[in-house]
Formats: structure tokens, sequence, C-alpha cells
């Protein structure tokens, strides 16, 4: 008989926060997927909504360079990070997520003038209330996740409205 072993790897967040002393609103996800680990930035599965969502939230095209999306981050005064330093995880599931070591996320807090914070997702939600909240002290708003394992009918214009109330902390 077969059996089907899931495999755990031991992977530590290899990309840097997006931030400077400028930004209102911070989100974060849970951990870098395998293809924004490959492509070295944030979302960088082609399939993933978050970049599009922004775009219309903002009525902007973004650009699909790393450059381009940091630039707009930027510009908007938004700092993007993720909950999770380092964990076990298969592929890139995020219900895989074990033994987690919290990144330094009051450190973007302090050397900001964030205002806010945003979970992309139920995971990094709960992860962030588990491991961060009492050390930031800011309430985070929950955000549905724009991964495309998030495939419920009309989830486009879902994220759209849910990820509009980011820009009452930017004015």
């Amino acid at each position: 008989m077969l059996t089907h072993e899931v495999v755990f790897l031991k992977v530590v967040h290899p990309l840097k926060p997006i931030y400077n002393s400028e930004s209102r609103a911070l989100i974060l996800g849970s951990f870098p997927s395998v293809k924004s680990r490959e492509n070295n930035f944030y979302y960088g599965n082609p399939k993933n909504r978050f970049w599009s969502t922004l775009g219309k939230v903002f009525n902007e095209d973004i650009g699909s360079s790393n450059q381009d999306r940091e630039n707009f981050l930027l510009t908007h005064k938004i700092a993007l990070f993720d909950v999770v330093y380092s964990c076990n995880i298969t592929a890139s599931s995020d219900s895989s997520i074990k033994d987690v070591v919290p990144n330094d996320i009051k450190k973007i807090v302090d050397e900001s003038k964030i205002e806010a914070i945003f979970t992309t997702g139920t995971k990094a939600y709960s992860l962030y209330n588990k491991y961060l909240l009492k050390d930031v002290g800011i309430e985070a708003f929950k955000l549905p996740s724009p991964s495309p394992a998030n495939c419920k009918r009309g989830i486009e214009e879902v994220l759209v409205n849910s990820y509009s109330k980011i820009k009452e902390y930017l004015d």
C-alpha cells in the first residue's frame, strides 16, 4: 500500500519589510509562498489577486516589476511584511504552518506612523493575534485572502470592497 508523506520544510523569511518613516498602514501576510520566494517579492504568484486588487482600489496601474510595486506602496504610505519570520511549512499551504517564530513587527511600527494593521487572510490574522498583538498594541483588521486558493464566487468585488478600508488610514 502506498502512503502519501507530507514533507515539512524549515524556511526562513527571505524578504525585507517594505516601509519608511511615512508609512501609515501595514499589510501583513502570513509567510511568502513558494512563488513569492522564487520571485523574491511579496505576492509573487501571478494568480494571486493582491496587486490587481490594490490597483483597483487606487485606480492605478501598479506595474509588474518588484520596483514598481515597492514604489507604489511607499508612495501610498503602505508598509508590507509578513507575520512569520521562520516556520515549518509544506509548499505554500498556510494551514500547514507550524513551529512559528514571528517577525519583529514592533520595529516597523516604532519607525513609522503606522495607525492601522491589516492582515491578508485568516491565518495571518490568527498568527498576528497569537504572537504579536500584545507587543505591538494595535488590533488588526482581517481582510479576505487574495490567494488563488480563495476562489469563492464574486471574490474580486469582495476583495476590492474590503481592501478599500486601507485608504481611510492614508490621508
